[in-house]
């Protein structure tokens, strides 16, 4: 049923955690499953510098939070805008259909820390971090 990439990241999960006073938060949640994922990034020259994830639900949501955390470390902001939750569910060798709402919560929780560290840099005045 799951691809031994899923049950690598499922019994041994890559950057559980909170980075306290983080750049950017985004938690983001499926009522119908109940699953609940929350992503915290540091930024550095529009960078992702650090990222970690808490995760309650199932083992493919804790896989895709765990993978998803692998594929945005390093990458520019924009670039890890662009991952998708097929890209996440790929990075895993694959989802079966009835789990693939779990990739999408994990690429959700990304773009949203992503947004809110925009938002938290116009409060500051910083406008321009998005460029």
């Amino acid at each position: 049923m799951y691809s031994k990439k899923v049950m690598d990241h499922f019994t041994n999960p890559r950057n559980v955690g909170v980075i306290e006073d983080a750049d950017g938060v985004g938690e983001v949640g499926n009522p119908v499953c109940g699953d609940m994922m929350k992503i915290t990034i540091r930024v550095n020259n529009n960078t992702i510098a650090d990222i970690k994830f808490q995760t309650l639900g199932c083992g493919a949501a804790i896989a895709t939070s765990s993978i998803l955390t692998e594929m945005a470390m390093g990458k520019r902001l924009d670039e890890a805008m662009k991952i998708t939750r097929d890209a996440v569910a790929q990075g895993l060798d694959g989802l079966p259909p009835n789990k693939m709402h779990c990739s999408n919560l994990a690429a959700d929780g990304l773009h949203k820390a992503i947004e809110d560290y925009y938002a938290r840099q116009e409060k500051r005045g910083k406008g321009n971090a998005k460029k």
